[in-house]
């Protein structure tokens, strides 16, 4: 977290946890937040998302170490800071007895978005969450989902700089949420940064660094395609004999090879882990020296579902075997 990416970073934290009664629900928190990036943020519930965020934006301060905003520490932003700055909770938190457009009025007037730019700015933010036809509804006779997408609204309407986003597609339709992630890449274009919450693992591709977290603990931090690998510790392939099939010894000789992370069968094919992508021609030869004819070596991309199971159990069971090795 030094030189040019720390010099750039809109948010930087060292060993930063948050407790509640003695109880630790965040933990070691070491994450940096470079400028003009989309940073999402998976893991199971309970896991301390939430947590992380209210803690980034000074809500719930942190217990112990540091931890820095827009150069800041969240507990003393100043009124001129938190202009600067967008959040979106999980709960809606705007008024029930008034319309949808009278929330927006109020949030702008709050912030000071100018008068004679308000109405087209309001009207498109409206249309945007696809609820331009219901604005002057009552916020209190609109659904669940209708509120949320209403709060994404008033968070955007003073165009902070650093916008923390709690679950802002969670019970979106598919096509409201691709329009979102429209909005937040054109966002990120536009030098904004955001951090975004999501129960939705698949979005992690939407996004230009994935903070995974289990347990309270970040457990990495990194770019949608580096997760993949470190999640199974290389490029996947499969492998289709076209003649012969892999016996358990063959199948052992493979997993024997310095190329090889893994290798097992998968129905009528073998699942291969390489350690890089570029082993294909090795792996053939291989197999062709033992009498196997292949027929298609396919590059596989896991899904974000299947990188997310496998991040989760390898923290475990690193987790596990830490006070073995510490023995």
């Amino acid at each position: 977290m030094t030189g040019s990416v720390a010099d750039d970073a809109v948010v930087v934290t060292r060993g930063a946890g948050k407790s509640f009664g003695g109880d630790a629900v965040l933990r070691d928190l070491d994450l940096v937040i470079e400028r003009g990036t989309i940073v999402g943020v998976i893991g199971p519930s309970g896991c301390g998302k939430t947590t992380m965020i209210r803690m980034l934006t000074g809500i719930s301060p942190a217990t112990v170490g540091d931890v820095r905003v827009l150069g800041v520490d969240p507990v003393h932003f100043d009124s001129t800071t938190r202009t600067r700055i967008g959040y979106m909770p999980q709960i809606p938190v705007l008024y029930p007895k008034l319309s949808l457009w009278a929330n927006l009025n109020f949030i702008s007037s709050m912030y000071g978005v100018p008068v004679r730019h308000r109405r087209a700015h309001l009207r498109e933010l409206l249309d945007f969450v696809a609820l331009g036809d219901d604005r002057s509804k009552r916020l209190a006779d609109c659904s669940g989902g209708m509120q949320r997408r209403l709060t994404l609204a008033a968070t955007l309407v003073h165009q902070p700089e650093l916008l923390f986003l709690d679950e802002p597609t969670a019970g979106v339709d598919p096509l409201l949420r691709d329009r979102f992630w429209e909005r937040f890449r054109r966002l990120r274009d536009d030098g904004r940064t955001l951090v975004v919450s999501t129960q939705y693992v698949g979005e992690s591709a939407m996004c230009d660094v994935v903070a995974v977290m289990a347990e309270g603990r970040l457990l990495m931090a990194a770019p949608p395609d580096e997760l993949r690998r470190h999640a199974f510790g290389g490029d996947v392939v499969h492998v289709t004999p076209e003649r012969g099939w892999m016996t358990g010894p063959e199948l052992q000789a493979l997993n024997a090879e310095p190329y090889v992370v893994s290798a097992v069968r998968d129905d009528d094919r073998v699942r291969v882990v390489l350690r890089d992508v570029g082993d294909v021609p090795a792996l053939t030869d291989h197999l062709e020296r033992a009498g196997i004819v292949v027929g298609n070596v396919d590059t596989v991309q896991p899904s974000y579902d299947e990188v997310f199971v496998a991040l989760i159990r390898l923290a475990r069971a690193q987790a596990e075997a830490a006070p073995v090795a510490a023995a």
